[in-house]
């Protein structure tokens, strides 16, 4: 294949998809590693894509702090990996637990396995996410041991329920964790396009004994406007296996537990956002 036929058919992943990663196109294409990234250097130097870690992205997909994807876009975005994070959180989740899960697409997964789950009832369940309440009141056999609570608030693109009226009823909550999705994080923290989001996810970690931030990958070096804590306030990051080596050493260097898992294999590709791109009780 030449290289023009390769670069076309990476645009085209790129336009259909949002994204293309690295992985993917090496073996949709045949070719190695580097043979991809030279194409994917020279469709950025031509202004058709953006490169990013692990892949590329279309040229216009937002990046500054303060854009905030609604759930519809995110929701397409590194699908094989939050099925996988979401399934590796499941696990995590006892009988008799209270826990908390907040707005976001990997949580709203987190949501759907546990509304087909009656083997953990019963549960209570408080989260600041309307979709996600949604799913759960819509559980399987068994749902009156299953506990709903929803904290109220002003609706964000992300379909997070935030502001005053959310934080208030979440200090005066506790729960033995919380399921933490995010927009971006990097060896700083977590953060968020969106002020008030930030505050009442700030609410989420303060009332639970500890704390799971699920994030795949490609969340890695993204940064929103609004820091919502520092890694010293997470005992796990659950992520799957493409989070970087350096990513996982400035994690763990906080004394947060990194739990990878691996990504699920022959899936359609997997879309990515762009980038600048356990038990009840405390840190394992």
């Amino acid at each position: 294949m030449l290289a023009s036929q390769r670069q076309e058919h990476i645009l085209g992943v790129v336009r259909a998809h949002g994204a293309a990663r690295v992985a993917d196109l090496v073996t949709a294409l045949d070719v190695s590693d580097m043979t991809v990234r030279r194409d994917i250097a020279e469709l950025a130097r031509a202004g058709l894509v953006r490169r990013v870690h692990g892949g590329a992205v279309a040229p216009d997909a937002g990046g500054r702090p303060t854009d905030e994807p609604g759930f519809e876009a995110k929701r397409a975005w590194a699908q094989r990996e939050k099925h996988a994070i979401a399934q590796a959180a499941l696990a995590s989740v006892e009988p008799g637990q209270a826990i908390a899960l907040s707005a976001g697409t990997t949580t709203h997964l987190l949501a759907e396995l546990l509304a087909a789950a009656p083997a953990l009832r019963p549960l209570t369940v408080v989260t600041n996410s309307v979709g996600a309440a949604d799913v759960l009141h819509h559980a399987a056999p068994g749902a009156d041991r299953l506990e709903v609570i929803l904290t109220g608030g002003v609706r964000t693109p992300s379909d997070a329920l935030v502001g005053p009226v959310a934080d208030t009823a979440l200090a005066h909550l506790r729960v033995d964790r919380a399921y933490l999705g995010v927009h971006g994080l990097d060896a700083d923290g977590l953060t968020t396009p969106n002020l008030a989001e930030a505050a009442t996810n700030r609410a989420l970690i303060a009332c639970a004994a500890a704390t799971t931030v699920v994030a795949d990958h490609s969340k890695w070096g993204v940064t929103g406007l609004a820091r919502i804590a520092t890694l010293d306030e997470v005992d796990v990051l659950l992520s799957d296996d493409g989070l970087p080596a350096d990513a996982r050493t400035a994690v763990a260097a906080h004394g947060t537990r990194v739990q990878l898992v691996p990504a699920p294999a022959g899936a359609p590709a997997a879309p990515a956002p762009p980038t600048p791109q356990q038990p009840t009780g405390g840190r394992p």
